[in-house]
């Protein structure tokens, strides 16, 4: 039989200590002391990546540049305080977040539907799934927009009704089909596509075993996906959707090419008036940084809910990080132990 490995305490050496004899004559050869190690690699990766920081905020904050015989910012905090919360900035902002609202809600709801299709036992249903993911994800999301936003020209109306029957509803897409219109259908059917597999990649990895279990309690194959696997797939589906979210955010800037509203079209529109290029630029950038990261904010803590049923201890969330380090007990900080390196027992060691 092996024995069994002895559990890490603080006193005991580990990887980032090393133990040395103790060259005290008044004590006992028994003992030994624990000196954590060094690592010059690390200091010097820090100092590093502190003096490449530092250049950069001079560069961004201090740097100064003449123009027409004037010093002045070389980034222009100026102009760029004055547009961040003008008018036009602002009401391109909420376009921008509508559509990402809009087109992540379609491809959600698109992606379920597609992904539970694919998973069908019949070859059609599946099939067609298939063609569609292909199709799209095939394409450039710019092409696809370009396309909704000229389909008034292949498709002057639309009508609903019965196949090869009277018609229920006519739609004149010239007038229906607007910028932020296409833009939205442009996104939300793109977005679909990724979603399915997103979704689908969440439901095979629940086991079988539940569906199983699920069915001999006699519940059908759409009660048991809603209420046991779809569940339990969020926490795989979860964090990819959030990256997908924050690519969206990002991604309706493209919707710029078919005229609509949103930031940074706005943006162009200012810039192209008073010649402001780089100034109004780093608005934009500052406006979809703040947004992105209010996501992330959203994601962590939505990845932290869905994690209770499969981890046993919930991550701590930074402000339960910064409350355990401010209360930590100053001999656990690892400049104390440097300081008071702890000696141990060596067992084995020969008493004199």
């Amino acid at each position: 039989m092996g024995t069994a490995e002895p559990a890490k305490t603080p006193g005991r050496p580990g990887a980032d200590t090393q133990v040395v004899p103790l060259r005290h004559p008044g004590r006992p050869r028994t003992e030994m002391q624990v000196v954590p190690l060094r690592h010059p690699g690390r200091w010097v990766a820090a100092a590093v990546v502190c003096l490449l920081a530092a250049m950069a905020v001079h560069s961004l904050f201090f740097s100064n540049v003449k123009r027409d015989g004037v010093t002045e910012s070389r980034f222009e905090w100026d102009i760029i305080n004055h547009y961040f919360f003008s008018t036009g900035v602002l009401e391109g902002l909420g376009v921008t977040l509508a559509l990402t609202a809009v087109a992540m809600a379609g491809g959600i709801l698109l992606g379920v539907v597609l992904s539970i299709m694919r998973l069908s036992p019949n070859p059609i249903v599946t099939g067609s799934s298939w063609v569609y993911i292909w199709f799209f994800r095939g394409t450039p999301v710019l092409v696809q927009l370009l396309f909704w936003y000229n389909a008034a020209y292949i498709f002057p109306s639309f009508t609903l009704g019965v196949p090869f029957g009277p018609a229920l509803a006519h739609f004149n897409l010239n007038s229906w089909l607007t910028p932020f219109v296409a833009a939205c259908l442009g996104l939300a059917l793109n977005e679909g596509a990724y979603m399915a597999e997103i979704i689908r990649a969440g439901i095979i990895s629940v086991d079988e075993g539940q569906t199983e279990a699920a069915q001999s309690l006699g519940m059908s194959r759409l009660q048991a996906l809603r209420l046991i696997v779809l569940p339990q797939a969020m926490r795989v589906v979860i964090p990819p959707t959030g990256n997908e979210t924050i690519s969206m955010l990002k991604t309706s800037s493209l919707a710029s090419v078919v005229v609509a509203p949103e930031l940074l079209f706005r943006v162009e529109q200012i810039y192209a008036a008073n010649y402001y290029v780089i100034p109004l630029l780093m608005v934009a950038s500052l406006q979809y940084l703040w947004v992105t990261s209010v996501l992330m904010v959203g994601q962590y803590y939505l990845e932290r809910h869905y994690a209770r049923g499969a981890a046993r201890q919930l991550p701590p969330t930074p402000l339960q990080r910064l409350r355990r380090w401010l209360l930590i007990r100053p001999d656990e900080h690892r400049w104390a132990r440097l300081a008071h390196p702890k000696t141990v027992p060596l067992a084995g060691y020969p008493h004199e």
